[in-house]
């Protein structure tokens, strides 16, 4: 009867130790939510910012799957196994506008355990279009700049102020920082510039990079210089310089998907989960429904990551310390002590 016992009892302690290593999940075992961790640095301290508060504050595990926009949302949508994303912080979705149509659908389908469904905005809707620096139209006074331009609001007055923006290359004509050649935006550019008569005034200058792009707008705003080109947010150099967003005709669908000649349209950046996540983790569905923030708040994050040559997961920190009254507002106090007692 001893040996009987002793057998059982070293039985029970091999299945505890099978299931501490991971081959039988305990029955208490809560969710891993699994980010799509996306290839630009938003989304990815977004992930890290929530990461934190989830696994720290709410107990649950987490993970960060890295890959391309269309390969992690498709494996988001099908559940494909333990290793695809549950969670996409920042959906970017006018840019995969068809997946995520077929996706949403699925999510209000009973019939099939696949699709996702949409928890809010992150932020509001990105911004893209032609900038100029604020102080070539209302100057600064704390540098000792006076308006160079102060009638300039929009493209139309470009035509006016071209000698303003001279093109170094050719004085006959101003210079315009466009995108860099194969981006979508840089044949959007060109459709504007004819509609738009600009052309006649201004050279479309194409960087051979985004960080050198980056680097006309910061080089030309620290000497104080005019500077005139395309840009977007939410980016580190937009959180960093001042810039001014020069006007166009307000955006029309029609007019888009013809000459391109109003603004561009917004990109909404939302936040979807599958379909399957309230059920298997409320909590973590509660809190990023009440997860948002603003494009000026991206832009400084982006702008410190910058600065500081910070990783994501050190500005994922300094979020949660330099804005704390804004998450402390989406979990409770419970929580809330957990994440600050982890940090």
């Amino acid at each position: 009867m001893k040996q009987v016992m002793r057998l059982v009892s070293y039985a029970i302690i091999a299945l505890a130790a099978i299931s501490l290593i991971g081959g039988v999940a305990p029955a208490n075992a809560k969710k891993t939510i699994i980010f799509a961790d996306l290839g630009w640095d938003s989304v990815q301290v977004h992930n890290r910012v929530a990461g934190m508060i989830i696994e720290k504050g709410l107990g649950y595990p987490i993970k960060f799957v890295q890959g391309e926009t269309v390969m992690l949302n498709t494996a988001l949508i099908q559940a494909r196994g333990g290793e695809a994303p549950n969670v996409n912080m920042e959906t970017w979705t006018e840019n995969w506008q068809e997946l995520y149509d077929q996706g949403l659908a699925k999510g209000k389908d009973p019939n099939t355990n696949q699709g996702f469904i949409h928890l809010g905005a992150n932020f509001p809707n990105s911004v893209q279009g032609w900038y100029v620096p604020r102080y070539v139209v209302e100057g600064d006074k704390k540098r000792g700049i006076k308006p160079m331009a102060p009638d300039l609001k929009s493209v139309s007055d470009l035509p006016n102020y071209w000698k303003l923006f001279k093109d170094p290359e050719d004085p006959t004509k101003g210079r315009f920082h466009s995108c860099i050649p194969g981006w979508s935006c840089a044949l959007v550019n060109e459709k504007k510039f004819d509609v738009y008569g600009i052309e006649k005034y201004y050279n479309i200058m194409q960087p051979g990079s985004g960080p050198a792009l980056a680097a006309s707008m910061e080089t030309a705003y620290k000497r104080g210089k005019p500077w005139l080109g395309y840009y977007w947010a939410p980016t580190w150099v937009l959180g960093k310089l001042d810039m001014l967003l020069l006007e166009e005709p307000k955006f029309d669908q029609k007019i888009w998907d013809t000459t391109k000649a109003c603004e561009y349209p917004a990109v909404k950046c939302d936040i979807i989960v599958h379909k399957s996540l309230p059920k298997e983790a409320p909590e973590v569905v509660a809190f990023l429904k009440n997860y948002e923030t603003t494009l000026d708040i991206n832009n400084k994050f982006l702008a410190y990551m910058q600065d500081h040559k910070a990783s994501t997961e050190d500005a994922a920190k300094w979020f949660l310390k330099e804005y704390e009254s804004l998450w402390t507002q989406w979990v409770s106090p419970e929580v809330v002590a957990k994440v600050k007692a982890a940090m």
